[in-house]
């Protein structure tokens, strides 16, 4: 859709949602970034894979990039809670090899491709710089991340344990990087905000989702005005 029908349509749509809505909204697009983002490699688990949104939403991640090469990936709704209706899921599952799609798609965007395992060359979550986008990989909690993952990671990085259990499963491991990380990159003198463009195009999405029998409403709104929809 055309920038100006964006902000044509947000301002009409507007007088559906409550003020106190509205704002609530505003609040959080000054809150959001997709400096840091996550793509899942293969997570099937209902809870873990409901946990990883949720968190996401929490603190403030828009992008989450879904690898589907052997598992489905399938939310539980009960443990969502409904945080991946504010979220950007972009799903991998058509190709032959969607791991290396994803992943390829993250380093033309600028990620820094951070594999989240144990490794020779790895750094403790406090010493992994910020001031590149990250792009946090997860894999399985039986086999972790893929060997063209692993591949593909410009670094490794992991969380300093002090117990007898190994590791933190996936969602654990996902929200206390998503806490240190998202907290580096307030503290950081960089730009991880959300540019004006897609503040309004997240802006009108909540204000869709939020509206009852919105469609109805939008192609009255089109009808009145002449316009043929552009399908947007």
């Amino acid at each position: 859709m055309q920038e100006d029908k964006v902000e044509e349509l947000t301002s009409y749509l507007s007088g559906f949602v409550s003020e106190a809505r509205r704002r609530r909204m505003e609040r959080v697009l000054a809150e959001r970034t997709r400096w840091v983002t996550l793509a899942l490699e293969d997570i099937y688990q209902p809870h873990n894979a409901s946990a990883v949104l949720r968190s996401c939403e929490c603190f403030g991640v828009q992008d989450v990039h879904i690898i589907e090469d052997r598992n489905e990936y399938d939310p539980s709704p009960r443990v969502d809670m409904g945080s991946s209706g504010w979220l950007t899921l972009k799903r991998y599952d058509e190709g032959s090899d969607n791991t290396t799609l994803a992943l390829d798609v993250l380093r033309q965007r600028g990620y820094k491709l951070v594999a989240t395992t144990p490794h020779r060359d790895d750094c403790l979550l406090e010493d992994l710089a910020v001031e590149q986008p990250l792009a946090l990989l997860f894999g399985t909690e039986e086999t972790g991340l893929s060997e063209r993952a692993m591949a593909a990671a410009d670094a490794f990085v992991r969380i300093p344990m002090y117990g007898f259990t190994e590791s933190f499963n996936i969602s654990v491991c996902a929200a206390l990087m998503l806490h240190e990380l998202t907290r580096k990159i307030r503290a950081e003198k960089i730009l991880w905000t959300l540019s004006t463009e897609e503040k309004a195009e997240l802006r009108l999405q909540w204000y869709r989702q939020s509206i009852r029998g919105v469609e109805h409403i939008e192609r009255r709104y089109w009808a009145e005005r002449g316009v043929v929809e552009d399908g947007a």
